[in-house]
């Protein structure tokens, strides 16, 4: 393979000291970019073609090369040199093997500044795509649950205090709009990032005649950058990526904290099966939820890939500096780690048994009808904050009989308030509680399945 001093250190004496040329090598991580590198420079071959920079026969044999060098990658054939530094080099060096000196015309026109953001870009637009298509699979998951258990109550919390009743359907949905909305930003993302820098060159645009819309068009870029000084500094788009995908890790690492909960002995909500879980090294009877922990763990990870890269981007001055070199392993990894976890939690939504009658007995079991009272109150011409004292009493002399809302004598019931009547049970029940909230949005449960019908046309819906 062609020595770097003969593509890149024709204004230098002496070569490269080898540890600097390890430490500003970045091929160890930037050669999953190749695919990408070589669709770039096969549309910037033909690009030179049409300005008369290059024959139509050199054009021929640079793609033909660049085709068998995407060959020999990705048959494992392919030698990556950390004296050539970068995925580009690489890439040209091998190039110029295979086709002599057309291969050296190929950089014409051009700068590794605007080459490495063009490829960026290409690589997150093929990751939003994917991590889109895991966002759909993810929804479709909940969605599918949530109707199963469209009329299931459990309780809602507030503070880790039972609350009020929800369904777990209605619940599941709680989650469905987080993912919606993730889906939602990794979408307008996808539109920034899906703009070309090619033309750039180094800072300041190219003295040949390269037709930047057409070489735009040819990569599936839906414009191109207007200024060539941040075409080749903007690093916004990585920025924007990582920060969408802090979101979703986010909602990810909640729902996370609620399966962890759910599975534990004092809630029993859900069984999350084996598949899913581990074992302890010393206590045979253990049944971790490992998958869901790590999954919550890696928001962490993610979170600093975003915070690394508004800290390697706040100081420079335009237009590219080697710093931008350190923006690529943040990018990868939160990528890898977000498809990842959306892959995780997709399985475990899609295999996770729910226990109605766990958390049936847990809604009875917490006053969570309480609110109902004090609204029945308010019905029968109670101001409110007087139907809120009465029903607290009623609760404390609840607790104090160790007895569910539900089971308290009407007579006891009538010494704190003599409004109360017999049809006071119907809305202390469980299932009077869910109906009642019969509103767009809330935990009927017909209510539910109107969203749970609306939810799957959200999903098909193609707009943001």
């Amino acid at each position: 393979m062609t020595e770097p001093n003969d593509l890149l250190r024709g204004r230098f004496e002496a070569p490269t000291d080898a540890f600097v040329e390890r430490f500003t090598a970045s091929v160890g991580f930037d050669q999953r970019l190749y695919r990408h590198d070589i669709a770039g420079s096969i549309a910037h071959a033909r690009a030179l073609a049409e300005a008369r920079a290059i024959t139509a026969d050199e054009r021929d044999a640079i793609i033909g090369g660049l085709e068998t060098v995407r060959a020999e990658i990705e048959s494992g054939r392919f030698a990556w040199s950390v004296a050539l530094e970068d995925v580009h080099m690489n890439v040209e060096a091998r190039l110029t093997e295979l086709v002599g000196d057309t291969g050296k015309k190929l950089h014409t026109g051009r700068s590794r500044n605007d080459q490495v953001a063009t490829d960026l870009r290409l690589y997150l637009r093929d990751e939003i795509d994917a991590v889109i298509a895991l966002l759909d699979e993810v929804m479709a998951q909940l969605v599918d649950l949530a109707e199963r258990h469209a009329a299931d109550p459990m309780p809602g919390f507030t503070h880790l205090q039972t609350a009020q009743p929800v369904t777990f359907g209605h619940h599941l949905l709680a989650w469905f709009e987080m993912a919606h909305r993730d889906r939602a930003r990794f979408r307008d993302c996808r539109k920034r990032v899906n703009v070309s820098p090619l033309g750039a060159a180094a800072l300041a645009g190219t003295t040949f005649p390269i037709d930047r819309e057409a070489t735009a068009a040819a990569l599936g870029f839906v414009g191109v950058a207007a200024n060539s000084l941040d075409a080749v500094s903007d690093r916004d788009f990585a920025i924007e990526f990582c920060a969408s995908a802090a979101t979703t890790a986010m909602h990810l690492s909640r729902w996370c904290e609620e399966l962890v909960l759910w599975a534990s002995e004092r809630f029993r909500f859900i069984d999350l099966p084996d598949a899913f879980c581990t074992g302890s090294s010393i206590m045979p009877q253990k049944k971790n939820p490992d998958v869901p922990e790590l999954v919550r763990g890696k928001a962490g990870r993610v979170f600093g890939h975003l915070l690394a890269l508004l800290t390697l981007m706040k100081g420079q001055p335009l237009a590219y500096n080697k710093d931008n070199q350190e923006d690529k392993e943040p990018v990868f990894d939160t990528a890898d780690t977000l498809r990842g976890c959306l892959r995780a939690m997709r399985d475990i939504i899609g295999a996770m048994r729910p226990n109605v009658a766990a958390m049936g007995a847990a809604a009875e079991a917490g006053f969570a009808t309480a609110t109902d009272l004090a609204d029945y109150l308010v019905r029968k011409g109670r101001p409110f904050r007087d139907a809120h004292r009465v029903v607290g009493e009623v609760v404390r002399h609840a607790q104090a009989g160790g007895i569910a809302l539900a089971d308290v004598p009407l007579d006891a019931l009538r010494r704190f308030d003599p409004a109360i009547a017999e049809d006071v049970y119907a809305t202390l029940s469980l299932a009077g509680s869910l109906a009642a909230r019969d509103h767009l949005g809330a935990t009927a449960p017909a209510r539910v399945r109107e969203a749970v019908a609306q939810a799957r046309r959200r999903i098909a819906d193609d707009g943001p």
